[in-house]
């Protein structure tokens, strides 16, 4: 483990996410909750109709995975990360409502990091292409919301040190643009 990575705890909470910076290799075990594009829309449909989740996203981190069938033995298939783009219509919302971490891979809009720095949450990079190895920090999963959705259900992952970047911060730390100017030349 490189000495300035930081082993933090899921779900997260306000001091947690205020100590993480844009760059910042992290470490992430505990709980944390599943969703694509279809949980999303229900989650978001949920809310603006005055209805409760079946489930808490207070201080939650959703990681946006689809994973595949479990092989015999493990608790889930390769769970690689999402382009996480498509989440971003729903992400503001879930935020102001207590989302306090994403992990998924690509940039994310400015309607999103704007409820991040409002809200208080931290959007963490997972390496695409790296399904089968993220799935190797997962120790336990359990489908806990619409299961017809079948990939794209909602899940509670138990993890324990899965590896990730911090790509956005609370204070407008974006590492999909602050990396690159570092190899930018005149």
């Amino acid at each position: 483990m490189n000495p300035e990575t930081k082993k933090i705890m899921a779900p997260l909470d306000a001091p947690v996410v205020k100590n993480l910076k844009a760059g910042d290799t992290v470490l992430l075990s505990g709980i944390i909750i599943t969703g694509r594009d279809a949980a999303h829309k229900k989650m978001v449909d949920l809310i603006n109709s005055g209805q409760d989740l079946p489930f808490s996203i207070n201080g939650e981190v959703i990681y946006y995975v689809g994973p595949t069938p479990a092989p015999p033995g493990r608790p889930i298939g390769a769970a690689g990360p999402t382009t996480s783009y498509r989440m971003d219509q729903y992400a503001p919302l879930l935020i102001e409502r207590g989302l306090k971490g994403m992990i998924g891979k690509g940039r994310r809009s400015e309607d999103v990091k704007e409820a991040m720095k409002k809200w208080g949450a931290v959007y963490f990079a997972a390496i695409g292409g790296t399904g089968a190895l993220m799935s190797r920090c997962i120790k336990e999963a359990e489908v806990i919301a619409w299961d017809e959705l079948g990939p794209e259900a909602v899940r509670r992952l138990a993890v324990e040190d899965m590896p990730l970047i911090v790509a956005t911060d609370i204070y407008g730390g974006d590492l999909y643009i602050s990396g690159p100017e570092q190899f930018q030349t005149n």
